[in-house]
Order: structure tokens, then sequence, then C-alpha cells
């Protein structure tokens, strides 16, 4: 896939193009954002002419990545740049179609990669949806005025509440199975049942059929939470919103912030930001991520956090290494192990760890913190093998330990480095580590790190505040390795080696596996269901070979599958 679209798809100075996340509403091809007072507005108006990439017309308001990237920004600004939204109603711009989905035309000339990592970020999405639902108090109303299919009714899937226009056309339908030979990629069939609590024998009838369900039956089998005619649809969507915001637990109050352009520099081996950076050695397939601890102490109190607005270091840095993670995942496929590494003082991390924390009650740094779980959730679910490497100079503290905790394997030095004047390094860990960010599957990294025994976590919370150096720290169960300067190199060196080595199928099965020890909740069971169904049924002939469902879809000529079940 080749193209250039303003504000997703860049192309550097050299000819190499990449995607590009960073957009604002400003150069919105697809979405029309509307406030007024308590209620917003998305409203889904795709401008079929405006594909992320060449090849295909988004007609009857199905999506690429381009229009995903849009609500994804609309998402993060009504969260932070509208405090006094306390509802969001998602509608259609075009009559009588809610939304038809992922577009097949792109998805049949995708390449494999392209699908999963744009189901990915859909998936995030969809999840940040129900993420501001539960913990910013914006609650979503999405109404159906057509048809709403496959992605289309996914994206319902992940609002609070779905209206459904009765007026014998309007429906809803997942017919991937019948119609692509493939699954609903963005959590369509776990909402339902999990969610929606649909009934297994009803979810199969509705899965097969391609038409979908309509009217009565929809309210009936919990496919939708009510139905309206047209004549009433209007009046209906106010009663609801109005309701929503009375119920809802938002507390914002005064102006957002501004989420203003990110500072970034991308070459062809680098992507530089004020405080994180990206450095890529292709040959090697690594590519290290170094984050910097802030320059300033906190501010005095809530008024210098809304002064300083987006450049408030922990909103700040969050905004840069989310962009960074997107850019590594989209745009640098053949990289095999993201290496994370930290520059700084400690102390000023955790400084800011207990401005967050007791300030906590507060609109925007209930935000901040919100974000930055979601941030570590994207991280956790991007299969790239993760290292994080302990380090003089290093502060990962707080916050920043995390990435220490979420990494696949984690190296500390011990002592300093021959020719190295700094001092030994140190792990601090702080509240910020022990409940605000869990992963997907509702425990905190350390909760998870320590199924065998939970008093390890007790042992653990003891130290917060504390500098642990490199044996103390692995004696905590903290980090991998403790090393010293002899073996450091080659033990750094010979992992690396090792790891761009495997197979990266085999490696994404296996960190996907390995990283959420514990429960699991209908989050948790939408990204593994992901990478195990579309890292296998979108490569099947059967959905994509030159006789499968996706290439054939509308050409009048019926697919043929290999019939055999395995």
């Amino acid at each position: 896939m080749a193209g250039e679209r303003p504000g997703e798809a860049r192309v550097l100075a050299g000819g190499a193009k990449y995607v590009d996340f960073q957009t604002d509403p400003s150069r919105y091809r697809h979405w029309k954002l509307a406030v007024d007072g308590e209620v917003a507005t998305l409203t889904m108006d795709v401008d079929e002419n405006a594909g992320l990439f060449e090849g295909y017309q988004l007609k009857l308001n199905s999506y690429d990545l381009g229009v995903d990237i849009e609500l994804a920004d609309a998402l993060q600004r009504l969260r932070f740049e509208h405090p006094g939204v306390k509802v969001v109603v998602l509608r259609s711009g075009k009559n009588r179609v809610f939304c038809a989905g992922a577009n097949i035309r792109m998805l049949a000339g995708a390449t494999h990669a392209h699908k999963v990592n744009f189901c990915k970020f859909t998936n995030e999405t969809r999840n940040g949806m129900e993420d501001s639902s539960e913990n910013s108090g914006q609650r979503f109303i999405t109404v159906v005025n057509g048809t709403a299919a496959g992605g289309g009714y996914e994206l319902a899937l992940a609002s609070d509440h779905i209206i459904l226009a009765d007026d014998g056309s309007a429906s809803v339908a997942l017919p991937e199975v019948p119609l692509l030979a493939v699954l609903p990629g963005t959590g369509g069939l776990t909402r339902v049942v999990d969610k929606r609590k649909v009934r297994r024998d009803h979810a199969d009838f509705f899965c097969t059929i391609e038409e979908g369900i309509k009217g009565k039956r929809a309210v009936q089998w919990r496919l939708v939470d009510e139905i309206a005619p047209n004549s009433k649809l209007e009046a209906k969507i106010v009663e609801r919103a109005k309701e929503f915001a009375a119920a809802s637990r938002r507390n914002g109050d005064g102006k957002g912030i501004a989420l203003t352009p990110l500072k970034r520099t991308i070459d062809g081996n680098s992507v530089r930001y004020d405080f994180v950076s990206v450095d890529i050695d292709r040959a090697a397939r690594v590519a290290t991520i170094s984050i910097k601890s802030p320059d300033a102490s906190p501010p005095a109190d809530i008024d210098g956090m809304i002064a300083q607005g987006a450049s408030f270091w922990p909103l700040q840095a969050a905004r840069e290494l989310d962009d960074a993670i997107l850019h590594l995942r989209l745009n640098e496929l053949d990289i095999a192990v993201l290496v994370f590494k930290s520059q700084g003082e400690g102390a000023q991390v955790l400084a800011y760890d207990a401005f967050l924390e007791s300030n906590k009650a507060h609109w925007l740094v209930n935000e901040i913190r919100h974000y930055w779980k979601r941030v570590l959730k994207r991280i956790d679910v991007t299969s790239r093998t993760l290292v994080t490497l302990v380090e003089p100079g290093s502060c990962f503290a707080g916050t920043l330990a995390e990435l220490v905790l979420a990494a696949d394997r984690s190296y500390m030095l011990i002592g300093t480095r021959e020719g190295d004047n700094r001092p030994p390094p140190s792990l601090m860990l702080s509240a910020m580590n022990f409940g605000p960010y869990p992963m997907s599957h509702g425990l905190t990294r350390l909760q998870s790190r320590f199924q065998a025994d939970p008093s390890d976590e007790d042992r653990a919370r003891e130290k917060i505040g504390e500098a642990l150096e490199a044996q103390e720290a692995e004696e905590f169960g903290l980090v991998t390795f403790a090393l010293d300067d002899i073996d450091w190199d080659d033990e750094i060196r010979v992992f690396l080696e090792e790891r761009a080595s495997f197979s990266p199928d085999g490696l994404t099965g296996m960190e996907a596996n390995l990283r959420f020890a514990g429960p699991e909740t209908m989050e948790s069971k939408i990204f593994a269901r992901l990478t195990a169904w579309q890292n296998w049924i979108f490569q099947r002939p059967n959905a994509v070979g030159e006789e499968g469902a996706l290439r054939r879809y509308g050409t009048g000529e019926r697919p043929r599958f290999d019939m055999t079940r395995v």
C-alpha cells in the first residue's frame, strides 16, 4: 500500500512512507465533533475519497485506519479539552446507513501485518470509549439510523446504550463469517456475549446471517437497548442524553487544556521528542526508547498544573511515549526488540507521582493517570520483545518503573561501569505501582508478577520511596537479572541477538501468553483472541487466498473453501 493523506500518511525526505497517528479536528476528513453544554455529538460522515491509502473508496461509512485515527483523537480531546461533557452521542451523517464496518477492499489489499495492527489500534480505541465511561464519567449513546454491520456494530457495542431506528430497514449485523470467512476483528463476538449477555444460541444465529436483525427482536435479544420510530428518534436521543448526564460522575469544571501538537522530528533512524527519543538499529532489529525525567519540580498547586497545560511532564511524556509506540508498531515492522532506557533524576519522577496521588480527585489529574494506564496497556499488547535496561543515570522510579515491570526481561547493572563516574543505578517504587495502572486483565504488574506468593507484593510495598540498587532489586523480584560490569555487554548482546533470530510468530504467541498471568476480563479476552484469531484466520486461504471470500467479495464469484475442519 502506498499513498499520502494530510495528517495520517507522511513521506520522509528520503522517500520512505509512514503512517502518522497525530491529527486534530481542523484536519478531520471523516468525523465532525460538536459540543453543546454537557452533550457532545460525534458524527461519522466518511469522505469516501479520503482513504489512508490508494485503491479503494470508503463507501457507506466504511472505515480504514485513517478514520479510526481521527476517532481516537476526538475521544482523547473530549476527555482533556472538554471537562464539562458528560454524554457523547455517536451517530451517522449519512442517510439510512450508520457504518458498514472496515472497508473490505482495504482489507483484501492490505498486508497481514497492517490488518492486525489496524484491528489492534481499533480495539484500543473502542476500549478507550469504555474506559472513558467507567473512569471519566463520559457516557456513550450510539444512534443506529440504518445498517450497522461488522465493525460498525462493533463501534456501537463499545458504547453504553444503543438506540436503533425502528423503520423497517435499520439493522445490526456481524456478517463476517458468512460473507468474508473471517471473524469480527474488534471485539464483536466477545462483547455480544460478555458485555450484552446475548444468549449463546441467539448469538450463533445472529453471527451467521448476512442481513442482520432489526426492530423488536434486536431489543428482545439484547443486541440493542431500545428502538424508536424516526418521528420520535430525535426526542428519544435528547431524553436519554439528559438522563445519562444527570447520572454522570464527571466533575470537570472550567476550561479544559488544549492538546497542542507534539514537537517531533522523524528521520531514517530516529524519532525525537522533548522527553522521549527512539533510536533504530535496523541491522540488529532493535529500537531503543529513552525517556527523560522532568527538568523542573512539579507545580505548587492545581492552578500551576493547568497553566502548564499539555507541557505538564506526566501528560507530555505519556503523549510522546504513546506516539512513539504507535509509530514503531505500524511503521517499523522488522524491529524485533524494544529496549527501554531512562535518563534523569528518579526523585523528580517520584515528586510528580506524589503530586498526582495527592490531587487524584481533580478531573485533569484523573485523566492523566488513566492516560498513563492506557499507554502502558498499549505497550503490554505490542507484539515486540520488551526489555528494560537499568543503568547509571537511569530514573526508573514510580510511573517509569512500570516499564521495568512490563518488560519480558529486565537487566540492572551492579555498581558502576568502568570510566563512568555516575553513581550505581537504583530502582524506586511509589504508590503508582500499586493500583492506578492495572493491566488489561485487571491486575497491577506487581500482582501479576507475584502470583506464586502475594506476600512478595507486600514486601515490595514496604520499599516505597527507597532507592533499591541492583542486588536488592533482584532479591525483591523487581528485575530479572542483576549483572556486573564484566558481564553486562556480553549478556545484553547475546540476549538481543538471540531474540532477533527467533521466529516472530513464535515470539508473538509466547509473549502474549506469558504477559497476562492470572484472571481474564472482557478486555484481556478481546486481545488474546485477537492474537490467536487474527494471526491465524486472516492468513488462511479461505479468507485471503485468490479464491478466498475476501478476494472474491463483490465480484459475483463464490469463494472456494478448503472444507477441512482443524
